[in-house]
C-alpha cells in the first residue's frame, strides 16, 4: 500500500495530470496513472527524481518511469535482473541490480542513444571490481562503489568531480577509478561536486567550489579542486549521510553515547545553505534550529534537490529550507527561506510510525512517502536498520573467517555465503 506526497514543480514532467499548474506550493497526494494494474499496486521501495525525469521503483525490483522524452507516461524500465536502487542525475540516470550490475543511460553514456540503458560494470578495466555495491548519480556524472570497496567516476570531468587532474579528460565513457578503501559515495542530482568516505572515518572531496560547498576551510576558495582533497575540520561524530545541492552541502551527524543525537551542518551558497548568514560558508557549519534540537526530538532523514533541503524526525515533523521558486518546500507560496521552516502536512494515513516514511528532492520538487520495512529480505533490512536506526551493533563471520562489522555490513549486503549471523 502506498502514500506519497508531491509538491514543486510540476512539468518535465508532468506528474499531476488532473492539475494544469506548473507549481504545487502545498503537499497533496500523488497516485500512479491505472493504479490497479501491473506494478503500481506494488509497494514503493524508492524515489529519485532529476530534472527531467522521476523514477519510482516497487519492492518487487521493478521500476516505472515519467519522462518528458516518455511518448507515454509511465514507461516500465525494461531491465530483466531485479532493481535494487535507482539514481536519476539532471544528464544521466543508473541502476543498480541485485546481481551487482549498473544500467545507466545519458548522452556521455550511449551518445548515439542517450535514452537506451546500457551495462556499464564490464567496462570497468578490473575483473575483480565489476560487482557494484552502490550508484551514486551526480549532475553529470556517475558514481561507482565496488564490492571491493574501490570508487569509481564515468561521464563528466569538466569540473573535477572525477578526482582526475587532467586539462584534456573531460569526460570519458569508461569507469576510471578514483579512490581506493572507500565506505560510501555521497553527491546529488544537481551537484558537480562528490564526498568519498574512507573506512577510517576521513573524508575527501573534489569538483565544484564556487561557493565553498566542498567544505575545505577558507584558505581553499578555488573555483574547482579538481584532486580528491582531505577535509580537516569535520564536525565530532559518525556521518550518516552528506547530501549534495548545486551549491551547497548538507551534512548529517551522530554522537556517540548511549542516546544518539543528529545534527545538522552545511556549507555553500548563504541563501541556501540554512544558516541564516549573509556569506557563503567554506567549511561545515552547525544549523541551529528549535525545530529539531530538542532531545526527544532526532533526525531520521534529509535530502537535497538542486538547491532545497528537507528534513524528516522522529516527532512526525518535515521540515526545509532553501530555494523555493518553484513550490517545492511545501509551504503554500515561492518566497526562499534562508532559515529552516516547518512544512504542514495533511493527515498520513501511516503516521503511527513516521520513521517508514522518507524524503525525496528532485530538481525542483520533492516527494514524502511511505516505504514499509517487511523484514521479508535480510540484506535490505539490514542496510535500513544501520542507516536509520544505529542502535545495536552486528558482526558475523564469513566462511573464509573474515569478521565483518556493522560499518562493513552496509556495504556488503549480498549475505547468500554468509553464516554464524548474530547480534554482540
Amino acid at each position: 500500500m502506498n502514500e506519497i506526497l508531491f509538491f514543486g514543480s510540476n512539468q518535465y514532467p508532468k506528474l499531476i495530470k488532473n492539475k494544469p499548474e506548473e507549481i504545487i506550493t502545498e503537499p497533496i497526494q500523488f497516485k500512479f496513472e491505472n493504479e490497479n494494474e501491473n506494478e503500481n499496486e506494488k509497494q514503493i521501495k524508492q524515489i529519485s527524481s532529476g530534472y527531467f525525469s522521476t523514477t519510482f521503483l516497487f519492492k518487487n525490483g521493478k521500476a516505472i518511469e515519467y519522462s518528458r522524452n516518455s511518448k507515454q507516461n509511465p514507461s516500465k524500465i525494461q531491465i530483466e535482473e531485479n532493481i535494487q536502487k535507482v539514481s536519476v542525475g539532471y544528464q544521466n540516470e543508473a541502476i543498480l541490480t541485485k546481481e551487482g550490475n549498473v544500467f545507466a543511460k545519458g548522452i556521455d553514456i550511449n551518445p548515439k542513444n542517450p535514452n537506451q540503458f546500457i551495462n556499464i560494470s564490464p567496462l570497468i578495466k578490473d575483473k575483480n571490481d565489476r560487482i557494484i555495491e552502490d550508484v551514486v548519480s551526480g549532475y553529470s556524472s556517475i558514481y561507482l562503489l565496488t564490492s571491493n570497496h574501490n570508487a569509481y567516476g564515468i561521464c563528466s570531468n569538466y569540473y573535477g568531480q572525477l578526482g582526475l587532474y587532467s586539462k584534456t579528460l573531460k569526460k570519458t565513457q569508461k569507469p576510471i577509478l578514483m579512490m581506493k578503501n572507500v565506505s560510501k559515495i555521497f553527491s546529488g542530482n544537481s551537484s558537480n561536486h562528490v564526498f568519498l568516505l574512507n573506512s577510517n572515518q576521513e573524508l575527501f572531496a573534489c569538483g565544484l567550489n564556487i561557493y565553498g560547498m566542498l567544505g575545505l576551510g577558507e584558505s581553499r576558495k578555488e573555483t574547482t579542486i579538481n584532486k580528491l582533497t582531505k577535509i580537516q575540520n569535520i564536525p565530532k561524530g559518525k556521518i550518516i549521510d552528506i547530501q549534495c545541492g548545486n551549491i551547497d552541502s548538507i551534512m548529517l551527524i551522530e554522537n556517540q553515547n548511549e542516546n544518539p543525537k543528529r545534527k545538522l551542518y552545511s556549507c555553500g551558497y548563504f541563501q541556501y545553505n540554512g544558516l541564516d548568514k549573509y556569506e557563503d560558508t567554506y567549511e561545515f557549519t552547525e544549523i541551529k534550529s528549535s525545530l529539531f534540537e530538542n532531545d526527544d526530538n532526532n533526525i531520521l532523514e534529509i535530502s537535497c534537490g538542486n538547491a532545497h533541503t528537507l528534513i524528516l524526525t522522529s516527532k512526525s515533523k518535515s521540515i526545509g529550507f532553501g530555494y523555493n521558486e518553484y513550490g517545492q518546500l511545501g509551504i503554500g507560496n515561492t518566497i526562499d527561506q534562508i532559515t529552516p521552516i516547518q512544512i504542514e502536512l495533511p493527515e498520513l494515513r501511516f503516521n503511527e510510525n513516521i520513521s517508514n516514511y522518507h524524503v525525496s528532492c528532485g530538481y525542483r520538487k520533492s516527494f514524502l512517502y511511505y516505504s514499509l520495512l517487511s523484514f521479508s529480505n535480510l540484506e535490505e533490512d539490514l542496510i535500513k536498520l544501520f542507516e536509520r536506526k544505529e542502535f545495536c551493533n552486528i558482526s558475523f563471520k564469513t566462511e573464509n573467517g573474515e569478521i565483518i562489522e556493522a560499518h562493513k555490513l552496509i556495504l556488503k549486503y549480498r549475505l547468500k555465503n554468509e553464516n554464524e549471523i548474530g547480534k554482540t
